[in-house]
């Protein structure tokens, strides 16, 4: 925002700039505008080259941001340039314009005020409650030509101080892009120039980044700095991890330190702003890591798979190996997984892992499990440990070889304890995982008959899959009869899933056991679970198929079907033909009444009767269903088989239908005359 004030034969505008790379560029076209509109072209290079350097000094050293204002009349202008910075005020009265040829005879007042005091008329400094600047004043001197400097900016006399062109030639000279190549070719330009003006022989410019390389030669005109020459050095004004210095070559003249100490104060600028830019990239780069591990950690709910892809997301990218060791019962770590760079060390690595005593890894990853802090070990294996911490529990820890090259920084330890925290809530995730689905196993094996009974000349055999971590509605059993002579199959599937998908599976079941136990007819036995079901249910419906079967003296098997609500059997006869039996009925627990006809079917020697739940009709790939047409041509050509193959078959059939894992549990019970 700026500001215009005065009269018709003053012109003042004041404006105030961001701390950033562009603000000495954007004070330049302020006062440049401000010298066009006033007709001051004469003081245009001595104007722009003070406008430049106070610029700079405050964004460099002040690190806020800035305000400017340029006033001009017809004797001159006055530019004052004020931060915000806080600090101790400085004692420097005004003095009248310094005559001397040569800068370095120049007392030092500051790096910022070396060519304030050579150029200006005038100059002072300004204090005020929110911050202090420093103002100069240059007087339009009668007979000047506009736009001429003194000297010209291509060359220097010898003997002679550089003038404006030159000093204005060496500070307007920007990096073209933000590039290592462009940096590196602006600081060759910015050499090239410091040597015709001081008339070094070269000078050299090197560069530390902290990335365990080393000082790297960034730019060098010339020769090489002799090491029994007079070298001028003069470090790089960056930040941590930085570092560097310039070297120039003995200089024939005075004022080459102050000259090189600009060039350093401007490349270090552009070098901050590398940093800073490297700086964001790589914290980026390191938050798309974090993303990437979390979604594969998040995708596994395989305890041992989880464990083994921890090793396998730090190395090589955060350590020369890595280890995961997680606490047992008693609390002493057990090697989960471990992997290294190199995998012809990997022996070694399980070896050193494996090592007991007081100075070894294990003892020091026992300490860092039993703090829960950082640990640091020493060589063989130097590295760090971090525990595995996760809902407040200590699960084990996660163990980082250094790279041969550099340690680890403070941003690498950073992102690996956020690493082990991610591994150590995937880790839990999976174990609670695996615990409910060993629950849901063992509450889905306690629902179904620990084995089908075996008799002669009838053969049941049946096929269960299980899916997720959560008990099915689905089950089955073969029940004897009261009077002995028969059985009662059943098959049914309970509407949903969970524990009280199980509760009901489980009324169920024992229901129809006891009635059956009692001797009661089937059509009584289903309208007593429809009973039940409308009074206990919770809201659960249930479909069966339930049938009768009873040996015939000429070694035919009657079997009389009921279905409440379920798909029809398929009935395979001996010479491979198939059929759909069985009329649909109301499922039980929807109606206080239920309709549940039954149906009469004869299995003859080599006769099949197949039941099954919808987790096989159901089968998914893609949009298309596995469906009874699919099941019905898959079971002709079982005939002649027992009845553990044809389930096993069918079971493997519905399953290989799809790569998907089943969505619903799957049941299939083959009922088999093998008279």
């Amino acid at each position: 925002m700026s500001v215009e004030a005065g009269t018709p034969s003053a012109l003042v505008r004041r404006v105030r700039l961001p701390n950033d790379r562009r603000t000495p560029a954007a004070a330049r076209a302020l006062v440049r505008s401000v010298l066009e509109e006033a007709e001051l072209d004469a003081l245009l290079n001595e104007a722009l080259l003070l406008t430049t350097e106070l610029s700079t000094n405050a964004v460099v050293h002040a690190n806020t941001e800035l305000d400017i204002e340029v006033a001009a009349d017809p004797a001159g202008l006055t530019v004052t340039v004020t931060d915000f910075a806080p600090g101790p005020v400085e004692q420097l009265a005004v003095g009248p314009r310094n005559e001397s040829v040569d800068i370095g005879e120049v007392a030092e007042r500051g790096r910022g005020l070396l060519l304030v005091d050579h150029f200006a008329s005038r100059w002072g400094t300004v204090h005020e409650g929110t911050g202090k600047g420093v103002w100069f004043r240059l007087e339009n001197r009668p007979g000047s030509v506009p736009g001429v400097s003194a000297v010209p900016a291509a060359a220097v006399p010898e003997g002679d101080a550089p003038g404006v062109g030159a000093l204005t030639a060496l500070l307007e000279v920007n990096p073209e892009r933000a590039t290592d190549e462009g940096l590196a070719d602006f600081a060759l330009e910015l050499l090239s120039r410091l040597s015709r003006l001081t008339g070094a022989a070269g000078c050299v410019v090197r560069l530390d980044r902290g990335d365990g390389t080393g000082a790297q030669l960034l730019a060098r005109y010339g020769r090489a700095p002799r090491d029994d020459a007079a070298t001028i050095r003069i470090p790089l004004t960056v930040q941590r991890p930085y570092t560097g210095e310039l070297e120039l070559d003995a200089s024939p003249t005075g004022y080459g330190r102050p000259l090189a100490t600009i060039v350093v104060e401007r490349l270090s600028l552009h070098l901050e702003n590398d940093r800073l830019r490297r700086t964001d990239l790589r914290r980026q780069t390191w938050l798309t890591f974090l993303a990437e591990a979390s979604e594969l950690l998040a995708q596994s709910l395989d305890v041992n798979l989880t464990m083994a892809l921890i090793p396998q997301l730090v190395v090589p990218r955060l350590g020369q190996w890595c280890a995961v060791h997680t606490t047992d019962t008693w609390g002493r770590l057990q090697l989960a997984a471990a992997t290294h760079a190199d995998e012809a060390a990997v022996p070694q690595l399980h070896a050193t892992l494996a090592e007991s005593g007081p100075d070894s890894v294990l003892a020091r990853l026992e300490e860092a499990s039993r703090l829960g802090t950082q640990v640091m070990f020493g060589a063989p294996a130097e590295g760090f440990a971090v525990p595995l911490v996760a809902r407040g529990q200590r699960l084990g820890t996660l163990a980082v070889g250094r790279h041969h090259r550099h340690r680890h920084d403070a941003e690498e330890v950073a992102v690996l304890e956020d690493v082990a925290r991610r591994a150590a809530l995937a880790i839990d995730n999976a174990r609670i995982h695996d615990e409910r689905r060993k629950v849901a196993r063992t509450l889905q094996a306690s629902l179904l008959p620990p084995a089908l009974p075996h008799v002669d000349g009838v053969g049941f055999a049946a096929e269960y899959v299980p899916t997720g971590s959560e008990v099915g509605g689905d089950f089955y059993d073969v029940v004897p009869s009261s009077a002995g002579d028969g059985w009662v199959v059943v098959v049914g599937d309970v509407s949903g899933k969970g524990v009280q998908a199980a509760t009901v599976t489980g009324l169920v079941r024992d229901v129809i056991r006891i009635l059956v136990d009692d001797g009661k007819p089937m059509t009584e036995i289903l309208c007593r679970v429809n009973r039940t079901l409308v009074q206990r249910g919770g809201g659960r419906y249930c479909t069966l198929a339930m049938a009768s079967v009873t040996k015939s003296p000429d070694g035919t098997l009657s079997v009389c079907l009921h279905l409440a609500g379920h798909d029809r059997a398929v009935l395979v006869r001996a010479d491979g033909k198939t059929a759909f039996v069985g009329e649909g009925g109301t499922a039980l627990g929807l109606l206080e009444t239920i309709s549940s006809p039954d149906v009469a079917v004869t299995l003859r020697p080599g006769d099949s009767l197949i039941f099954y739940t919808d987790g096989v009709t159901e089968r998914r790939r893609g949009r298309e269903l596995f469906g009874t047409a699919r099941l019905r041509d898959a079971a002709g050509p079982l005939a002649g088989y027992p009845a553990d193959v044809i389930a096993a078959r069918l079971r493997s059939t519905t399953i290989n239908f799809s790569v998907e894992e089943p969505r619903d549990d799957i049941a299939i019970l083959v009922l088999r005359n093998d008279a």
